[in-house]
């Protein structure tokens, strides 16, 4: 179903007030988006030249040891010309137990070489364009996939509706306390392989469904890591603490932070939409979630988090939500559903309202503590216009854009020109590039992934590849 058919923004805006969206506004004004945009942000002592920021998202076409190549070069070039002045570094797995694909980044000694050519050409293309990287913030997202790691999985917990989804027996063991400790320690290491590398920031990955994002919601899970908010948020602050004392304010501590798991979603064979499988009420799990109604987020338990998080070091928080494995919409609001996917269970906006709703409430909790802001894809062009309006009202201090930068690059030196975005050139949420992620069946494992629509002459003949293969089996 086409829900995009807004011609103007009082066309969006008539359709936001009559689906009575509370969290949601724009600024019309695009002298007002370039200055609200344009504003610069403090995160953990260091000045961002702007408020624009390109989320960690993974291109799927590293080497199978780790290391970046020739597509994912190419990504940051194109990245580091943009005008965004925070661009954070994809998730890269911190051993390779947690990788969650064979060509996903990997951070290890012998990788280090080349994740510091990567960064230096990020800060080299940013210096030719905008004369200095003084006011550029470059994180590394470290990561382990947890239950969706490959080739083996491994759970926090087990929540039976999710194990359902993921075909996960209910006898499959649980990673244990003392393999967490020890991977407390691997977190730690692969912080400062990226400081060798030359980074000055790096991301405790905390979202998605993976390892330490399901640990925040392993109300069930026994221990010193389940059970309580304290245990529950054990891990990170572990981490956290172990990387500041070895390397004191080297290495600036931020997360992407999942606050809302949701629950799993199935396909309706007769409608093709999406509908939340059978869950009991109250619901004991999930992170973010309220126990009555586990559709609905529940802010109060997040907040708690964060003081914790925030005490253990953390400057900067980019705000998620969802999982991609199993509500895909909560997360990315869209337009079409990859191949074998399901439509839309709710309108987009809802979507959208939800992650303004989340990220707002967060930010004007912790005025003072950077959050960038997701969930603006679906807007297309009129997407700058919302994420100005946020940042005016203090909910929201950075504007993140994910797979739009990927169709359009250079999205943040055209809002700093004109104020206001090319229709023709912004990502119209096909998620094409979601599909390309979910093809396992090439000659490496896995295909790249990119915008085959707005970046055709690479990524194009990739996707005729992959649904031809895709169709065939």
């Amino acid at each position: 179903m086409k829900h995009f058919q807004y011609r103007t923004l009082q066309d969006l805006q008539q359709e936001t007030e009559r689906l009575r969206l509370k969290h949601t506004g724009y600024e019309p004004d695009p002298e007002k988006v370039k200055a609200a945009l344009g504003r610069p942000v403090v995160a953990g002592g260091v000045k961002a030249g702007n408020s624009m920021a390109i989320h960690p998202m993974e291109g799927c076409d590293a080497t199978l040891d780790g290391h970046p190549d020739e597509l994912t070069f190419r990504r940051y070039e194109r990245f580091g010309r943009s005008g965004a002045k925070l661009i954070w570094v994809e998730a890269s797995a911190v051993a390779e137990e947690g990788k969650a694909n064979v060509r996903q980044l990997w951070l290890h000694e012998a990788t280090v070489g080349s994740f510091a050519k990567l960064l230096e050409l990020t800060l080299k293309v940013h210096r030719e364009e905008f004369g200095s990287t003084d006011d550029l913030i470059a994180p590394l997202q470290l990561t382990h996939s947890g239950r969706y790691s490959v080739p083996k999985r491994i759970i926090a917990y087990h929540n039976p509706v999710i194990d359902k989804k993921t075909n996960t027996p209910a006898d499959y063991p649980v990673i244990s306390d003392s393999e967490l400790e020890r991977l407390e320690d691997i977190f730690m290491a692969a912080a400062g392989l990226a400081s060798k590398a030359g980074f000055r920031s790096v991301d405790i990955k905390a979202t998605h469904g993976y390892l330490l994002a399901e640990l925040l919601g392993a109300k069930t899970r026994p221990g010193h890591y389940g059970g309580s908010l304290e245990n529950r948020t054990r891990f990170i602050s572990n981490v956290c603490g172990k990387i500041r004392a070895k390397y004191g304010k080297q290495l600036m501590l931020v997360m992407r932070l999942g606050c809302f798991d949701g629950v799993p979603y199935t396909i309706d064979p007769e409608t093709k939409l999406g509908v939340p499988l059978e869950y009991p009420v109250p619901y004991p799990y999930g992170f973010g979630v309220s126990a009555e109604n586990p559709m609905e987020p529940d802010l109060a338990e997040v907040i708690e988090a964060v003081r914790i998080f925030r005490a253990a070091g953390v400057e900067l928080i980019n705000v998620s939500a969802g999982c991609p494995y199993y509500n895909p919409h909560v997360g990315r609001p869209f337009e079409k559903p990859d191949e074998g996917n399901y439509e839309q269970p709710e309108h987009p906006l809802i979507g959208v309202d939800r992650h303004f709703q989340i990220a707002g409430g967060l930010q004007q909790a912790f005025p003072d503590l950077p959050m960038v802001g997701t969930g603006y894809s679906w807007l297309q062009h009129f997407a700058p216009n919302a994420a100005a309006h946020n940042i005016q009202e203090g909910k929201i201090t950075f504007f993140g854009v994910g797979r739009g930068a990927l169709a359009y690059p250079e999205f943040a030196r055209e809002l700093l020109e004109k104020g206001a975005w090319n229709p023709l050139r912004t990502c119209k949420t096909l998620t094409y590039c979601t599909f390309l992620m979910r093809q396992k069946n090439h000659p490496l494992g896995q295909f790249p992934t990119g915008c085959p629509p707005f970046d055709k002459e690479v990524y194009g003949p990739i996707m005729k590849e992959a649904r031809e293969v895709f169709r065939s089996k």
